[in-house]
């Protein structure tokens, strides 16, 4: 499941709406058990000093006290904010815990990124050594000995997006009638004295590797024409 389906999952704002709804109605709760704890003390304490005026009621501070109601709607109280402090707790402990989960996934996503840069980078590498192989062979080959035909070193590599947009080497020699670097098959004309050398594949309507000796069109009318002669 991913970030967003995760987070969706959870539903956080409906549990902290939850929470303060439930803290709303406690605060309801208390504020009105509160007034009700209020005028029955305020009755009760006008009732005692009547009855000490009147005789009845023996001034002793040790035995003057409130009732058991007024007693019970004060500690009533005291529970009704505790289980607000309660839930407020509990919703800073929900927030905190998304926090640190989204904390955790922006890791997450920042070594994935890491990683595919280094894989990019990686890529460019492999396609650059194969590049700088490929025209060191080509070089070889026009000193002697030459091949028949070469692969595109770039074929046995996994092909790079085009959004690299990887820089061309302005010293990587080109080839060919068509005058572009040297990519996919190519094919040697063995004229050793040829001025073009390598040839792709199509554009001299090649499909496979020529058996014996193969010349270019260049190479091949200038034979006909000695011969000729």
């Amino acid at each position: 499941m991913g970030f967003m389906e995760d987070f969706q999952a959870k539903s956080l704002p409906a549990m902290l709406q939850r929470n303060y709804s439930m803290m709303r109605d406690l605060d309801k709760s208390f504020q009105g058990v509160q007034r009700q704890n209020e005028q029955r003390c305020e009755q009760e304490m006008e009732n005692i000093k009547r009855g000490v005026e009147s005789g009845n009621i023996t001034p002793d501070s040790s035995l003057i006290r409130f009732s058991d109601e007024a007693l019970e709607e004060q500690k009533h109280c005291i529970r009704i904010a505790d289980e607000k402090v309660a839930l407020a707790v509990q919703a800073y402990d929900i927030v905190d815990a998304h926090i640190q989960q989204l904390d955790q996934y922006m890791r997450k996503l920042e070594e994935i990124r890491k990683e595919k840069e280094l894989a990019a980078s990686a890529g460019a590498n492999v396609l650059n050594t194969e590049n700088t192989t490929r025209s060191g062979r080509i070089s070889e080959s026009s000193r002697g000995g030459r091949k028949k035909t070469r692969l595109a070193a770039a074929a046995a590599v996994e092909p790079i997006s085009m959004d690299l947009e990887l820089p061309v080497d302005p010293n990587e020699p080109t080839y060919c009638f068509c005058n572009q670097v040297s990519f996919g098959e190519m094919v040697a004309c063995d004229n050793p004295d040829c001025k073009i050398e390598w040839f792709h594949f199509g554009c001299v309507g090649l499909k496979e590797h020529p058996k014996g000796k193969w010349y270019c069109s260049n190479c091949s009318g200038m034979q006909k024409r000695r011969k000729g002669k």
